[in-house]
């Protein structure tokens, strides 16, 4: 059975929107998605079973915690494509090596613009639904991070590198 993830933006950041992993786990297990694990604090779901829908999901979680969360859903073999066709080989501390996954296309073409600009000593390129970006001084210093905020404001969401391939071992890439 084809594995998902769910990611889920601005929960368990700072003492707002707090949700225990164990009852997002039951969330997902109760909308009839079997192999449920989560991942770290922040968010991350695995599992599998029927079609998701991200509205069906970002409706029953506003429902159950009483505070919504925007979710981007990912294939696994969608995510293993993203870890297979990183462009950005060389990656010296995965912690500042983001992956910025997208909504839409429509997303994507508005971010084209920034492929073509130097960033240097940041990176960034983009995938087909997402954004590398190599952020050296962290991503609340980063110029990339600022412009893609101002482009795509809370429609987006990331996670480093080291979450990135943590999930797609969880989801058997």
């Amino acid at each position: 059975m084809a594995k998902r993830i769910a990611l889920l933006r601005g929960i368990n950041v700072g003492t707002a929107k707090r949700v225990s992993m164990a009852d997002l786990a039951a969330l997902f297990s109760s909308l009839g998605y079997k192999d449920v694990k989560t991942l770290l604090n922040s968010g991350n779901v695995v599992f599998s079973g029927k079609a998701a829908s991200e509205a069906k999901i970002e409706a029953a979680f506003t429902a159950r915690f009483g505070f919504s969360s925007r979710i981007t859903l990912v294939e696994g073999e969608e995510l293993a494509e993203i870890v297979k066709d990183n462009p950005i080989v060389e990656i010296p501390e995965p912690s500042r090596f983001l992956v910025a996954f997208l909504k839409t296309e429509s997303h994507r073409e508005l971010l084209v613009p920034m492929e073509a600009q130097k960033w240097h000593p940041e990176a960034f390129a983009l995938g087909k639904r997402l954004a590398y970006m190599w952020c050296p001084l962290g991503s609340l210093e980063s110029k990339i991070a600022e412009a893609m905020n101002k482009v795509l404001k809370d429609s987006v969401t990331a996670r480093n590198w080291s979450t990135v391939l943590k999930l797609n071992a969880l989801a058997g890439g």
